[in-house]
């Protein structure tokens, strides 16, 4: 069976900057408050800068512009703020190989965070923190692709039913790329319920098991792959798998009732920045 600690040495890990990584640290503090958080971001002037354009765009839909950090904490809350400045710190540091369309790919992980964060509400768990889990999901495809791009192709081949990347991954590498992630992801000190979701989120019956954030992550990946606009989320949410939608007891027609359009999560401009 292969080891993924033997697959991590044979790509390079990105560079995180040290703010993301006080970020990080932060996730693992209870005494953590919104000071801390705002003092390490303070620390970056360009991430505060996109930190704020983010908050007036109509991604949050504000009633009153902000215009300094402080102000942005306090109408769109540290946990979310703080959030979104790792998935930045992530898509700034990650570079995208070649035959990785750079928008497409980043557009599937804000829509698979957005549905994250609708299942999390549904389900009374961390809505912030199944946001940043989802969007982190896919990066392992990233790390495949470095060490073996020749495979790249054949992992992106379409059609591509929900899931079936995941199987093309295992086949071809031993992992998928929720396991890549998770890997990352314990390296870099990410909260060990982050780590477990990450590693189990690809697999049906390991992601109903492991936690609800696991779960929540495992839904929303298979929402993302056929978001390709609002009927076809919704036809995804009737084939949903049965397991997971069971562990976290959603009711199938009151999902549809509320499943926002995969448009409201698209908008990449802070990511590409």
């Amino acid at each position: 069976m292969p080891d993924i600690s033997t697959f991590i040495q044979t790509v390079k890990l990105p560079v995180m900057p040290e703010v993301a990584h006080a970020l990080i640290r932060t996730l693992n503090d209870e005494d953590a408050d919104v000071v801390t958080v705002r003092d390490v971001i303070a620390k970056d002037p360009a991430l505060t800068a996109t930190l704020l354009r983010m908050a007036n765009s109509a991604l949050f839909g504000l009633s009153r512009s902000v215009t300094t950090l402080d102000s942005a904490v306090s109408v769109v809350g540290m946990s979310q703020i703080r959030a979104r400045a790792l998935g930045i710190c992530m898509a700034q540091v990650f570079a995208l190989p070649p035959g990785v369309n750079r928008l497409e790919f980043w557009r599937y992980s804000m829509v698979c965070a957005g549905y994250a964060k609708f299942l999390a509400a549904e389900v009374h768990i961390d809505e912030q923190q199944a946001w940043l889990t989802a969007m982190m999901l896919r990066l392992g495809e990233l790390m495949i692709a470095q060490h073996r791009p020749q495979l790249l192709e054949a992992i992106e081949k379409l059609p591509s039913a929900a899931g079936e990347r995941w199987q093309r991954e295992r086949s071809l590498v031993g992992f998928d790329e929720g396991q890549i992630t998770a890997e990352v992801a314990r390296r870099w000190d990410f909260p060990e319920d982050v780590v477990q979701a990450l590693g189990h989120a690809a697999d049906t019956l390991a992601a109903a098991q492991a936690s609800k954030l696991c779960a929540v992550v495992h839904l929303a990946a298979w929402l993302a792959d056929q978001a390709g606009n609002h009927d076809t989320v919704r036809q995804a949410v009737r084939q949903l798998p049965q397991a997971t939608r069971d562990a976290l007891r959603l009711d199938t027609e009151a999902l549809l009732t509320r499943i926002p359009d995969p448009e409201t999560f698209s908008d990449v401009s802070t990511l590409l920045a």
